[in-house]
C-alpha cells in the first residue's frame, strides 16, 4: 500500500514528505538518483548505529520492512509508465497535485497503521526516535519525528533545482500538509480498530439483560448497586464494556427484553485486558519506592 501509494500518487507531481522515503525522493527529484539506493543507504548508516543501541531482536521487524520496501520501490518504479522527465506518470491528469496528495496521505497513514498496530516498524525516523528517547525518556517519540520531519520537508528550500523561492515554499507547504494529513489517517485508523464503548443499564429486568449479554455475546457483565435520588429507590446498574461494532446487538438484546429500559452509551478510549488489547508496554526498571510499596503490602 505504501509503495503504491508513493510512486502513483506522490512521485509524480514532486510532492515531498517526511521521513527517509521523503528524504530520499528530495534527493530523487534535485539530483536524478535512485529514490530505493539512497532509502537504503541512509537506513543501513541508522541500522548499525540503532543495533548498538536498541539492540538485535528490536531490529528484526525494522530490517525486514526496510529491505521489502526497498525491493518494492524499485520494482514498482521499473514497471510503472515513466513521464519525459523520468518520474512516473501522472494517473490523475495535470494540475491535481492537491487531490494526489489527499489520497496518497490517505493510502500511506492506513499502511503505516497497519505496520505500527503490529508492532512493526519501517526504521529510518523511527529508529532516530527509540535511539533518542531511550537515552532521554524525557523526550517523547512523537516529538522526535515531528523535529525529524519538518527538518527534511525544510531542507526543499535549500535546493536550488525546485526553482525560486515561491516555487520552493510551494513545495514545503504542500510537505507539511502530506504530514498532516498522513498523521491524522494514522492515529485515526490506529484508534478505529481498537475502539470500544461503555454501557450503563438501569432496567427492573437487569437479571435477564444479564444473563442475555453473558450467554448470547460471551461478554462479561459487572453488576453496581445504584440509588435513585428521586424515586428513592435501590436497583441494580449493570456496566458492560464492549466493541464499538457489537453496540447494535447489545441495543438489540436490551430492546427485546425491556423497551423501556435507561441506557447511557459512552465512547472509550482504550480497554486493555481479557477479551481486549493487551498492554503493550515495557518494564525495564522497576522504580526503588515501588518495589518498597510492595513489599510492605506484601509483609
Amino acid at each position: 500500500m505504501y509503495t503504491i501509494s508513493f510512486t502513483v500518487f506522490l512521485m509524480p507531481y514532486e510532492i515531498v514528505a517526511g521521513g527517509v522515503t521523503g528524504l530520499s525522493a528530495i534527493i530523487y527529484y534535485a539530483t536524478g538518483f535512485h529514490l530505493e539506493n539512497t532509502y537504503i543507504i541512509i537506513n543501513g548508516i541508522l541500522l548499525v548505529v540503532a543495533l548498538y543501541a536498541l539492540g538485535f531482536k528490536f531490529m528484526m521487524k525494522t530490517i525486514y520492512a526496510i529491505f521489502a520496501l526497498y525491493f518494492m520501490l524499485m520494482f514498482a518504479q521499473y514497471i510503472i509508465p515513466k513521464q519525459p522527465n523520468g518520474l512516473p506518470i501522472m494517473l490523475l491528469g495535470e494540475g491535481q497535485e492537491f487531490m494526489s496528495m489527499i489520497i496518497g496521505c490517505v493510502i500511506t497513514g492506513v499502511a503505516l497503521s497497519l505496520v505500527f498496530s503490529h508492532n512493526g516498524s519501517t526504521g529510518g525516523t523511527d529508529i532516530i526516535a527509540a535511539t533518542v528517547n531511550k537515552y532521554n525518556s524525557k523526550v517523547s517519540l512523537g516529538t522526535v519525528l515531528f523535529a525529524a520531519d519538518f527538518c527534511i520537508i525544510g531542507s526543499c528550500m535549500f535546493f536550488p533545482q525546485f526553482g525560486d523561492y515561491i516555487e520552493r515554499a510551494h513545495k514545503v507547504m504542500f510537505g507539511f500538509c502530506v504530514m498532516a494529513i498522513e498523521n491524522y489517517v494514522l492515529d485515526y485508523a490506529m484508534n478505529m480498530r481498537r475502539q470500544s464503548v461503555q454501557f450503563m443499564i438501569f432496567s427492573e429486568k437487569w437479571q435477564e439483560i444479564a444473563n442475555a449479554i453473558g450467554t448470547e455475546m460471551n461478554h462479561g457483565v459487572t453488576i453496581l448497586d445504584g440509588h435513585g435520588w428521586y424515586t428513592g429507590k435501590k436497583m441494580k446498574v449493570l456496566c458492560i464494556l464492549a466493541r464499538k461494532n457489537e453496540s447494535i446487538y447489545i441495543f438489540r438484546l436490551i430492546k427485546m427484553i425491556d423497551p423501556n429500559a435507561f441506557v447511557s452509551q459512552s465512547s472509550v478510549i482504550g480497554v486493555y485486558g481479557e477479551g481486549f488489547d493487551e498492554m503493550k508496554v515495557k518494564i525495564k526498571h522497576q522504580r526503588k519506592d515501588m518495589q518498597k510499596y510492595i513489599e510492605g503490602e506484601k509483609a
